[in-house]
């Protein structure tokens, strides 16, 4: 194993079923189909440096896809959300090309977009078996048609994925890969890499009609249309009540006008056939519209009855509640990717589980029953006769050649650290830690993010509720588990490659290795918000980096790009996306590193950390927290502008706190544990400031924080 590993190229990643086949990591995309779907996945790809074909049948449809993503992007340049030079490296990584036959042999993963048709689709990949080399992988977008008999109409079943996005792809997170039966590991590895490295939310689930989301909410809107015809309500009545139960901002017959009533008529028609179930047939006041070409009249007057809304409330909630329960019967995917896939894709405030808890579990059961049997379905059992609250896990745990893989799985909270979340990471490591099966363990990310932080509503809610122990029990129970991470007989792995900030950015640096991508961002935003580095920033930045390089980015909260990050010791490996499968296995064989706190940058020749020790140096120190540029260095330059600026839009005693705590790291030297202690010591006198409620809140509220140095 160590010699195949030591010489295969980064980008391979190893196929898990046997025979077993090696997989090349997706560098180059191709996309068939340039329009609203097809120009839409091809956008994001180019956003996240892929380089990417568009084809198409005929120029004027390969023209238009262009000019589709052009408007997209002037329109995010308007909105600041690109520079035009940024705008014009996407573009330049899309090339238009006319049949499917162009398609360059060599492309690594080719995304068929085109019509919901069997057999135009089966056509396409027909083409594409000829043109393609062995290695490339072949993925349908789809919504409904059946990914196995797709695979099976292909000469490379073990190649061959579903992938539904959801619109538009360039915006809407979520992601179902639909593996076929015979689509191998490497494979589902390379293509999950591929969509994590997109920055979407990525549910797997099984090939069934419907997938995940459709499944529930294709049938939510017919039921809207089913009360609309039963003389429940108006559509705006049922609209308003929809939007208050689910809290979303449009309900069904306002989204059935955004997204298109005909494709919900096709997709309820199709649910109903492929599971035999009439309750899903298309309403006949739907029917109607669509035979009509009309859109839905909406009025304006949302009022009704308490009855007419008790039972509108009734009906949909029941019927999300029966079906999402047949969907995790159906080992289609899991309770929390349920949850997951309406959060992200519909963008529900809450799933259907979670709404059950919310709402009570008696009262879900019987909405559920009441349903089910007026609808003619089954309910299962295990949710008929469910009589206590759902528990939720977010920790996964992925076991190959004695790596363990574990994946902090909260994409639509970032993977924010809570309560929850870090206890169920404790319990897998301290169950790692002991397994003689497992040499390495490697901690991941779902979605863009490593960990974008802890759950800063929880600190707000326990200071509103003068409730400090809890704050301090949470923090001291997180430093429990990244001293267990810390002190593991197994080699340690941060897959930092999306957004890592404050206790996420903690997290990775209790590791033995950092692996980042270009992709990769760092920050401790703590003292912006009134708190300063809780989960052993202070302590273990400095011992990695250097005093000077610690209070670049603990007092400052400087962003880190990726190769800053790899300069300044962050990050102890970067690498090209592609790249990632191989390094760890790489580390999973080299083992624990020799110095894992070297104490200086890796690179000190680096501009930034150049800058960074001169600039922040012990005899700099008081004149910065004075808020004057030190001497040698003039305020008018640039970087000095910019530090300068940081520092005043902080919180002051939490500048101050971090700021001591930075320097006891320095005094404690070899005696971590003494420097993690002083942290946990300085909580209480932290969050009884007024500023810490003040920049949490804040940061709630989406607005700026008033900070009095109290």
């Amino acid at each position: 194993m160590s010699a195949l590993w030591c010489c295969l190229p980064l980008r391979w990643i190893y196929g898990q079923h046997f025979p077993r086949r090696l997989v090349r990591a997706i560098q180059t995309i191709a996309i068939i189909g340039a329009g609203n779907m097809g120009s839409g996945i091809a956008q994001k790809s180019a956003q996240e440096l892929f380089e990417v074909q568009m084809i198409d049948r005929e120029q004027q449809w390969v023209d238009r896809g262009h000019e589709i993503i052009a408007g997209f992007l002037d329109e995010a340049v308007e909105r600041r959300i690109f520079r035009s030079a940024e705008v014009e490296a996407i573009k330049g990584r899309i090339s238009g090309t006319v049949g499917t036959e162009s398609a360059e042999p060599d492309t690594d993963l080719v995304i068929e977009a085109v019509f919901e048709d069997f057999a135009i689709k089966q056509e396409v990949f027909a083409t594409l078996d000829e043109v393609c080399a062995e290695h490339t992988i072949l993925a349908t977008n789809t919504s409904s048609l059946s990914v196995n008999a797709l695979a099976k109409a292909t000469g490379r079943p073990d190649r061959f994925i579903g992938l539904h996005w959801f619109f538009h792809p360039a915006k809407n997170r979520l992601v179902e890969v639909i593996p076929a039966a015979t689509t191998s590991a490497g494979t589902l590895a390379a293509v999950e890499q591929y969509c994590k490295t997109m920055g979407k939310v990525v549910i797997v689930c099984k090939d069934r009609p419907g997938f995940v989301v459709n499944r529930f909410f294709v049938p939510w809107l017919n039921e809207a249309c089913l009360l609309l015809e039963d003389g429940v309500g108006t559509t705006a009545q049922i609209d308003a009540v929809a939007c208050d139960t689910f809290r979303i901002g449009l309900g069904p017959f306002a989204l059935m006008n955004l997204t298109g009533s005909t494709i919900a008529l096709h997709s309820t028609d199709y649910l109903a056939e492929q599971l035999d179930c009439p309750r899903f047939t298309g309403a006949a006041s739907l029917r109607a519209l669509v035979e009509q070409g009309r859109m839905w009249e909406i009025g304006s007057d949302t009022d009704c009855e308490e009855g007419a809304v008790r039972r509108i409330r009734e009906r949909l909630l029941g019927q999300a509640f029966a079906v999402a329960a047949q969907i995790v019967e159906e080992q289609i995917c899991t309770m929390e990717d349920v949850d997951r896939g309406a959060k992200v894709g519909l963008r529900w405030s809450r799933g259907p589980f979670e709404i059950a808890n919310r709402i009570g579990i008696a009262e879900a059961v019987g909405m559920a029953r009441a349903y089910a049997d007026e609808a003619g379905l089954d309910l299962p059992t295990w949710f008929a006769g469910r009589d206590t609250p759902f528990e939720f896990s977010y920790v996964d745990v992925e076991i190959d050649s004695g790596i363990a893989t574990v994946r902090l799985n909260r994409p639509e909270a970032m993977n924010a650290l809570n309560v929850t979340l870090v206890s169920q990471l404790g319990g897998v490591i301290d169950e790692l830690n002991e397994r003689n099966d497992i040499s390495t363990i490697v901690l991941d990310g779902a979605g863009k993010a490593f960990v974008a932080g802890a759950d800063v509503k929880f600190f707000v809610d326990k200071i509103r509720q003068n409730s400090f122990q809890e704050i301090y029990d949470f923090t001291a129970h997180g430093h429990e588990v990244l001293n267990a991470i810390e002190s593991s007989p197994k080699t340690t792995i941060a897959l930092a490659t999306g957004l890592a900030l404050g206790g996420g950015l903690e997290l990775a640096l209790a590791c033995d290795y950092r692996v980042g991508t270009q992709r990769t961002q760092l920050r401790f935003p703590e003292t912006s918000i009134g708190i300063y580095p809780g989960l052993g920033g202070t302590q273990r930045t400095t011992r990695i980096c250097g005093i000077g390089v610690a209070r670049y980015a603990v007092l400052a909260g400087n962003f880190m790009d990726a190769g800053t990050a790899s300069a300044l010791g962050l990050l102890t490996h970067l690498v090209e996306s592609s790249g990632v499968s191989a390094t760890v296995a790489e580390l999973a064989l080299a083992g624990k590193p020799d110095e894992r706190y070297p104490g200086r940058p890796a690179d000190a020749s680096n501009p930034v950390a150049t800058f960074a020790v001169a600039f922040y140096s012990d005899t700099n120190m008081t004149a910065i927290a004075s808020g004057d540029a030190p001497r040698g260095f003039e305020a008018e330059d640039p970087h000095v502008a910019r530090q300068l600026k940081s520092l005043s839009k902080t919180a002051p005693l939490a500048l101050q706190a971090a700021s001591a705590l930075l320097d006891q790291a320095v005094v404690t030297g070899d005696d971590l544990e003494a420097g993690l202690q002083l942290e946990l010591d300085g909580l209480e006198a932290i969050f009884g400031t007024a500023d810490t409620l003040e920049g949490l809140s804040a940061l709630i509220e989406g607005r700026r924080p008033e900070y009095r140095g109290t």
